[in-house]
């Protein structure tokens, strides 16, 4: 006999009924949990509940993001009861459950309205949401679908990788603004001064071995900057 194993909408695609079990899937979901509908021949045979743990350290990554400003909100395939029971212990106000591979599109385009997005997913699901997204970045433990297709791949589980991701990327930004704020600035203080335009009036002239010396500075202040990057 053949046997399905997926949400409700799956096996009532297939003609089969899944209301028999929907208080019971409705009490499961409330905790957070999801539930899995399996038909045999044809016949409702039962449920099965799914669980992923909430980890201590996405509270804690979650929390941090929303305190420099940044809106997080949860794109998930999940049922709604059980979604809004994980959102409410992850502190995340704006959830979007059942959503399928296209729908998760969708709600970017949404989202998107309140300016740059990033998503963050692991799963086959999530590589269109990842390609949709104006930063996609993939968890290195998930599939190789979703690592290809994000822009940034983190190398461990630990969602606090996202919170590092977004200070190594201001900070980059923040880093190249000031390189070019020096190396123009420099610039456009000694070429007049070895072009000899201040000759005339001051007297002012620039050696040949030492606007090579002052260029070379200059190249090494840049390099200089950028390196407290590592830091």
């Amino acid at each position: 006999d053949e046997v399905l194993v997926g949400n409700a909408g799956f096996l009532e695609a297939a003609g089969i009924e899944v209301g028999a079990l929907s208080h019971v899937a409705g009490e499961i979901a409330s905790d957070g949990d999801t539930v899995v509908f399996v038909g045999c021949a044809g016949v409702l045979a039962g449920a099965i509940a799914v669980a992923d743990p909430v980890r201590a350290e996405v509270v804690d990554a979650i929390a941090a993001l929303k305190a420099k400003g940044i809106a997080v909100a949860m794109v998930t395939g999940d049922a709604e009861a059980s979604a809004q029971s994980v959102a409410a212990r992850l502190g995340i106000d704006h959830v979007v459950a059942g959503a399928s591979p296209q729908d998760k599109v969708a709600a970017i385009e949404a989202l998107r309205a309140d300016g740059p997005l990033a998503f963050v997913g692991d799963g086959i699901n999530d590589a269109p949401a990842l390609a949709a997204a104006d930063v996609g970045i993939a968890i290195g433990t998930g599939t190789d679908v979703a690592s290809e297709t994000a822009d940034v791949v983190l190398m461990s589980p630990d969602t606090h990788g996202v919170l590092r991701a977004v200070e190594t990327s201001k900070a980059t930004l923040r880093n190249i603004r000031q390189n070019l704020a020096w190396a123009f600035g420099y610039n456009i203080l000694l070429i007049p001064v070895a072009a000899g335009v201040f000759y005339p009036v001051f007297g002012l002239l620039l050696s040949p071995m030492l606007a090579a010396g002052a260029m070379a500075l200059s190249s090494v202040a840049v390099v200089s900057n950028a390196l407290r990057l590592k830091g």
